[in-house]
């Protein structure tokens, strides 16, 4: 997966500008720079759910790879910002105190075929966001990592709908089972991962860990990023993940449901740290 693909050098590093940064996005970098770093657990994970698949298992560790790449980009450009930002250190907090359950050796989800749909719905997300917070932000450098990461995640969900075609042909999930996986993993995004990024991060070193309280700080910064447009892109995959029809009134209907979720826990999370 990862044979030519960009590079670290790649990116415009010489176009940072620091007068454009939006200080209230750093942190969000921060915590977005150790989930994407901490891949290869992941990769643990998936290779051992599908360990008489070689094929696959070498695409996610190709998928791990880029995933692991783009928490060094973030984590560099978080380092531009912040001079003081340990990115190694933060790291090394986060995975002490969040771990992957890597040692199991079946789904979480219950099926392959669920776990594939859940990976879509993972890369859903990522993609949406990094396409809101480069539309976002007026820094050029940032704007440009996070163009190249969300089309990496695109890429990506789509590798994982193909698989998620082949399991399905095996294990016969009915749309409304795979429906019930992707709104399980939706309802995840919540957990302790942002949360305990967040508070690896940004938090100091004496601070306690609190999942209410850097839940609302993250999420209050992640979601004003987003518009229409971003939810109205994500719901489609979402529905197509799932076997619904991606544009449809269905579809419509339920991008205006999340747009009007999105929009309002925005406002009650403003109002709590007001």
């Amino acid at each position: 997966m990862a044979r030519g693909h960009w590079r670290l050098e790649d990116l415009p590093w010489d176009q940072f500008d620091r007068s454009k940064v939006d200080p209230d996005l750093l942190p969000l970098i921060k915590a977005a720079a150790l989930v994407e770093f901490n891949a290869n657990d992941y990769t643990a994970y998936l290779c051992n759910v599908f360990k008489d698949d070689p094929v696959f298992q070498e695409v996610a560790r190709g998928w791990a790879e880029e995933e692991v790449q783009h928490g060094l980009a973030l984590g560099r450009w978080a380092a531009l910002v912040d001079p003081a930002f340990d990115f190694d250190a933060a790291v090394e907090r986060f995975r002490a105190g969040y771990r992957v359950p890597i040692n199991l050796d079946a789904s979480v989800r219950g099926s392959r075929t669920g776990e594939m749909i859940a990976r879509c719905i993972v890369e859903t997300g990522t993609s949406s966001y990094y396409a809101a917070i480069g539309d976002s932000t007026d820094e050029p450098l940032l704007q440009e990592i996070c163009r190249r990461i969300a089309a990496d995640e695109l890429r990506h969900y789509k590798i994982f709908y193909d698989y998620s075609k082949k399991y399905l042909e095996l294990e016969g999930l009915t749309k409304f089972q795979r429906l019930k996986v992707a709104l399980s993993r939706i309802g995840e995004s919540e957990d302790d991962e942002l949360a305990y990024a967040y508070f690896a991060a940004n938090e100091a070193a004496d601070s306690a860990y609190d999942h209410a309280r850097c839940n609302a700080a993250y999420m209050r910064r992640a979601y004003g990023r987003y518009r229409p447009k971003h939810i109205d892109r994500a719901v489609a995959m979402v529905f197509k993940a799932c076997g619904l029809k991606p544009h449809s009134p269905l579809s419509s209907v339920a991008s205006r449901g999340a747009w009007w979720l999105v929009e309002r826990r925005a406002r009650k999370l403003e109002r709590r740290t007001a």
